[in-house]
């Protein structure tokens, strides 16, 4: 296994919402105007997502999982959290391409937009060697992890690059992408391979969108969330759940922060909500001149 020097910044780290990235004070407003959409809000950090843009003073959420009282209740957080942000949402399988395009129609129907995107849904399933593992729960996380993050960046994406148009107009910055992905996409873990492969698979994917689409003021982030003790965090080997120890809130408003357009220098690249925004930011220079934060392949030069 790679040592994780070599993969990770040395920076600060935060378990829960800090000032700089709170939508509740410093990021207040920021999100004004906007619409975001979000796949995976029916609980655990999408929720948290959804209830952070709504603080930060989105226009309008939309809501998309598999499960209806969940998107009820999460409706019901949105608005208590800013009664002036409108809520819809979609009953919505993200491995479905019909179905996402239907809820991205829907939401530009009911909202005019989608300014931010948040493919936000996901599945970990047992940790077994490959040697062992099960054909079909071995490819469901590719399913929902890649090809559902996929359909979320496909129907969204020519209404991102409009977003994109219009506030760069007004002088904001808009078109923005949150792809989650995860601190075991660096990781070689024995039993993991169907989970790691997929969030390493969307590092590359962010890649891709950013150099697709740069041109049309796309600005995409693949974003470890933290280990937040979600069902899927507790899907991981028991173990494991004694680093599940960030609120779902830290990687929620490290969206915020992401989509107010502080982070659009970063575009391309893999996150860590856990890495303090100041510290990354003072590296901006480095990071972009030295092309790190992206996939690649270790060779000795």
């Amino acid at each position: 296994m790679s040592s994780i020097q070599t993969q990770f910044l040395d920076l600060t780290a935060h378990n829960a919402r800090y000032d700089a990235i709170d939508p509740n004070t410093t990021l207040k407003g920021s999100a004004e105007g906007k619409v975001v959409f979000i796949a995976g809000a029916s609980k655990g950090i999408g929720q948290a997502t959804a209830i952070a843009f709504a603080e930060a003073g989105a226009k309008a959420v939309y809501l998309t999982a598999r499960t209806t009282t969940a998107l009820i209740e999460t409706l019901a957080l949105v608005q208590k959290a800013n009664p002036n942000t409108q809520c819809a949402y979609a009953v919505c399988d993200v491995t479905d391409a019909a179905q996402v395009e239907a809820a991205v129609n829907d939401c530009v129907a009911k909202f005019g937009a989608i300014d931010v995107a948040d493919a936000n849904a996901g599945y970990l399933g047992p940790w077994v060697k490959i040697g062992e593992s099960d054909p079909n729960g071995w490819w469901r996380n590719w399913e929902v992890n890649v090809k559902g993050c996929y359909h979320v960046v496909r129907f969204t994406l020519p209404h991102l690059i409009d977003s994109a148009k219009k506030w760069t107009a007004e002088g904001r910055s808009g078109g923005h992408l949150i792809l989650i992905s995860s601190i075991g996409a660096q990781f070689v873990m024995p039993g993991a391979s169907d989970y790691q492969t997929s969030k390493h698979a969307i590092n590359r994917l962010s890649e891709f969108v950013q150099s697709d689409h740069d041109e049309d003021g796309i600005k995409c982030f693949a974003v470890h969330p933290g280990g937040v003790a979600t069902d899927i965090g507790h899907s991981m080997p028991e173990h494991m759940h004694e680093y599940l120890v960030d609120d779902p809130n830290l990687a929620a408003s490290f969206a915020v922060w992401l989509c107010s357009g502080a982070g659009d220098w970063a575009k391309g690249r893999y996150l860590s909500a856990n890495w303090d925004v100041g510290e990354l930011g003072a590296m901006e220079s480095e990071i972009v001149q030295d092309d790190l934060l992206v996939n690649r392949l270790r060779v000795r030069s």
